[in-house]
């Protein structure tokens, strides 16, 4: 048998396996349902076991393959994949504090306006890196940011804007993108909820993510895509791209990719800061960079899903306007979600927000105990949590703009189930029956 048989009779076993063995059990009213879900087939089982055979088990030809087919899809010029959606967050921030950005760049001690209602690891390297974030509120039932309050929240300064869009729904992008124009402003879009997501502006409709400076995904198991761990920054800006390819490549300033050599001809005859001349150009080192790569094997994994991708946004779609329509009667007990004026989301969720005199302490354990899991708008109010005491007793390393009183009602009150392209209708009308039961008990 030739290497190319035996590779062949592998990947028709691997299918075989998972069609008998990863095929989903049928579904029986009261079992769990999850909020988010793997949806996959052999594709992803073939793709994965085709690259452990050739053993490259760093970054190889399934991400150039899966890099070019997201930016393609995206309509951007450059996309990067690395290790997370956190750290794809973390790379897109530090990409702003490169030298090579000059007075635009973002400096410790620099502010930018973001929200407290959301995940941590869009505020979290602000933080880290030493600049101040400024929080401003959000409105209800967008659960973005109030683009009333951009102007109260500027100041000297200010740097960025670094905003998710919550659970798929794109915030105010004309107004946000006009207000950095106008302070000229860097915008990071947290892309992770919203992969997928377009927004019209002036005619013309654009993937979420691609609007800003730099855009972020995450291919963790829940989000709209998945390789396991993952993540992803975009951008079209060719400085912004070498800069983050940099800090994500040990800070290095050679292009080569891994196992290349001498790719600008240039390797030992340059001027580098203070090194002898002619230094080795593959550890010359221009930013103080991590390696933030992922595994040929997680690339492999993110074709297939990238290829079954367009059926997943839809699939969210029809979800959530199935949930919508079927809980329209019960408005005066929860706040059902709008979606954002000139968007079409690709829904991560179904945000609910309780009603005065509907307490969410009661009916969430209900709809849990129902077998249908749920899950709080992230940290709620991320400055109430512990990771903020000492900044807010002493006052410093943050600002915030009004008083967050939506911010704080959606820690108190807001609540969402899932819309995963998983779900079944029969699961869909499961929730639906659970949901009214839970405000009606």
């Amino acid at each position: 048998m030739t290497k190319q048989e035996m590779h062949d009779q592998i990947l028709a076993l691997v299918r075989e396996y998972c069609e008998q063995y990863h095929q989903e059990k049928p579904w029986h009213k009261g079992d769990r349902i999850p909020y988010a879900s793997r949806v996959y087939d052999h594709e992803e089982m073939e793709n994965l076991v085709d690259s452990a055979l050739e053993f490259w088990l760093t970054s190889g030809r399934y991400v150039n393959a899966f890099e070019t087919q997201l930016a393609n899809y995206l309509g951007v010029r450059f996309a990067s994949v690395v290790n997370s959606g956190s750290s794809a967050n973390l790379l897109a921030f530090m990409t702003l504090t490169s030298p090579l950005l000059g007075e635009r760049r973002i400096r410790r001690g620099d502010e930018i306006i973001t929200v407290a209602a959301g995940f941590p690891t869009t505020v979290s390297p602000i933080v880290n890196y030493g600049a101040v974030p400024v929080f401003v509120d959000v409105t209800i039932p967008q659960y973005n940011i109030d683009v009333t309050q951009l102007e109260a929240a500027y100041s000297p300064r200010t740097k960025a804007v670094m905003l998710a869009h919550t659970l798929g729904n794109p915030f105010d992008l004309k107004a946000v993108k006009a207000f950095c124009n106008k302070h000229n402003l860097w915008l990071i879009e947290d892309n992770c909820d919203a992969l997928g997501s377009t927004y019209t502006i002036d005619g013309k409709e654009y993937f979420t993510g691609t609007i800003g400076d730099l855009g972020t995904s995450s291919f963790y198991p829940p989000h709209h895509m998945t390789m396991g761990q993952g993540g992803a920054v975009y951008t079209d800006n060719p400085l912004l791209n070498k800069i983050l390819r940099s800090f994500r490549d040990w800070g290095r300033d050679c292009v080569c990719a891994s196992g290349e050599d001498n790719h600008c001809g240039h390797r030992f005859d340059g001027q580098y800061g203070e090194l002898p001349k002619g230094y080795d150009h593959k550890y010359v080192y221009s930013h103080f960079g991590l390696n933030l790569n992922i595994t040929d094997m997680q690339a492999a994994v993110g074709c297939a899903q990238l290829k079954k991708f367009p059926g997943f946004v839809k699939r969210r779609r029809e979800n959530f306007d199935r949930l919508k329509n079927a809980l329209s009667d019960i408005q005066d007990k929860l706040i059902l979600p709008e979606t954002e004026k000139n968007s079409k989301p690709s829904w991560f969720g179904f945000l609910m927000t309780c009603q005065e005199g509907i307490d969410r302490k009661k009916i969430v354990p209900y709809i849990e105990s129902k077998g249908v899991q749920t899950r709080m708008l992230f940290a709620g109010n991320l400055i109430k949590h512990p990771c903020f005491d000492e900044m807010r007793k002493s006052g410093t390393g943050y600002r915030v703009v009004g008083s967050l009183a939506n911010t704080d009602r959606i820690m108190k009150d807001t609540f969402w189930v899932g819309v995963y392209p998983g779900m079944t209708e029969e699961k869909l009308d499961y929730m639906v029956q659970v949901i009214h039961e839970s405000v009606r008990q």
